[in-house]
């Protein structure tokens, strides 16, 4: 099975291969961790302490981890925990936040890669985010003895029946996989009907929400608030995590209502780094005063009332400033990005209506009447435009988008519970190698 995996991850790499090429030499992207993903170079661990590696594909499970890394280091200090991601922004963001951790690329599911990587790093506990079924390194760990736990969990109707397909090979992989932690019980269904065992299939909640922060005057948004020159008057409309052309949408609603509303600020967050520069071509073509968040240094021009963040890991904070948020990647292709953050400060959060991503949690917002759908750039300018007509009313939105997130916290806590039973000093026994 493994060589047969491995022709058939060589045969798709080639077919990708000029995309591949055309998107690194265009955008800078997957030049980095040639030897970690595709040799199994990881970092080699000294020491015999036990190890819990834990795999993050991008940034989003990056800061999904993050409290439960946080707790694991708390509750079980004789452990270390490594980090891998796959994608560059995933791997900004780990060594920004687990800068006293070990970070690294994940090798790419060659058999030859995921064995050495597990040579070197020595897990007594391989931890994946959310879905990331890969069989080699499932199958690897299972025979040297590695405990294998998927947290926070979620498997999509859709994903349900594409895996459903290859029942005969999913079946027995998921036998290998030790701790299934799912966000609901609908997930945890299908993960059984798939083949999982339902004893290592647990409910444990979404650990999104865990590690979202509730108060506006932490003091990493406190400080961005003053670096930015942003005034208790200031009304702060936010777009986060867009993508193309969602920033275009997010400065016409500003050109729309700024003579209104003149307290009306506009912050502009894009998802991908490489975008940078193109929105700061779309914002001079506006003639619109602007500055880039690279560049500010605790004052501002007063005409500058829109402002570019061109720097990666600040968005949490930057949601914080907010007053009316819009959620981006939702008008595009992507699916949507996390609605949580904005929600746990009270912004009154809209976002566009391709949500695929967080399907759950847009239903449970829409039912709570937490959150509002926007479907092109019209509705956004109405929308924004309501909010900050009837402040109340923007205020009242808040609110419920908060005590919804409120309501959710404690999944981390679970899944580390759980997660202790296979830990060194708490499982029984090892399997054998």
């Amino acid at each position: 099975m493994p060589y047969l995996l491995n022709a058939v991850y060589v045969v798709l790499l080639v077919a990708i291969s000029p995309w591949l090429l055309w998107t690194s030499i265009r955008k800078g992207k997957y030049r980095q961790g040639f030897g970690a993903k595709f040799l199994g170079l990881a970092p080699r661990r000294s020491g015999n302490r036990p190890c819990v590696w834990l795999h993050a594909v991008s940034a989003g499970e990056v800061n999904v981890l993050q409290p439960l890394v946080e707790r694991l280091r708390h509750d079980f200090p004789h452990c270390d925990c490594v980090i891998s991601t796959t994608t560059r922004t995933g791997f900004e963001m780990a060594t920004k936040k687990f800068s006293e951790l070990e970070v690294f690329y994940c090798p790419l599911d060659f058999s030859w890669a995921v064995r050495t990587a597990l040579r070197r790093v020595r897990p007594d506990l391989l931890v994946l985010a959310e879905l990331e079924l890969w069989p080699n390194l499932i199958r690897a760990s299972h025979r040297r003895g590695t405990f294998v736990a998927v947290v926070n969990g979620r498997l999509s109707e859709k994903s349900a029946r594409g895996y459903g397909r290859i029942g005969r090979f999913v079946r027995p992989l998921l036998r290998c996989v030790d701790l299934i932690a799912v966000q609901s019980e609908e997930y945890a269904e299908r993960f059984i009907q798939l083949g999982a065992d339902p004893s290592v299939v647990q409910v444990t909640g979404s650990m999104k929400f865990d590690g979202a922060q509730t108060n506006r005057n932490n003091p990493r948004t406190n400080h961005l608030r003053q670096l930015a020159g942003m005034s208790d008057s200031d009304m702060v409309f936010l777009a986060g995590s867009t993508q193309s052309p969602e920033e275009e949408l997010a400065i016409e609603t500003y050109r729309a209502l700024r003579e209104q509303f003149a307290d009306l600020r506009l912050v502009l967050v894009p998802r991908h780094p490489e975008r940078f520069s193109e929105v700061a071509q779309i914002l001079d073509r506006t003639g619109l005063a602007w500055q880039r968040r690279s560049e500010l240094s605790g004052s501002r021009s007063e005409d500058a009332r829109i402002l570019l963040v061109d720097t990666m890991g600040e968005l949490s904070a930057w949601w914080g400033c907010a007053d009316v948020g819009f959620v981006g990647g939702s008008m595009g292709k992507r699916e949507g990005q996390s609605m949580i953050e904005p929600a746990a400060y009270g912004v009154a959060v809209s976002f566009g209506p391709r949500t695929r991503n967080f399907r759950d949690v847009v239903r449970s917002m829409l039912a709570r009447e937490a959150a509002v759908v926007v479907q092109d750039g019209q509705e956004l300018t109405t929308f924004v435009e309501s909010c900050l007509g009837d402040r109340n009313q923007m205020r009242a939105l808040g609110a419920q988008a908060r005590k919804f997130v409120l309501e959710q916290l404690g999944a981390t806590a679970k899944t580390a519970s759980q997660l202790s039973w296979l830990l060194p000093e708490s499982k029984p026994g090892r399997r054998a190698a």
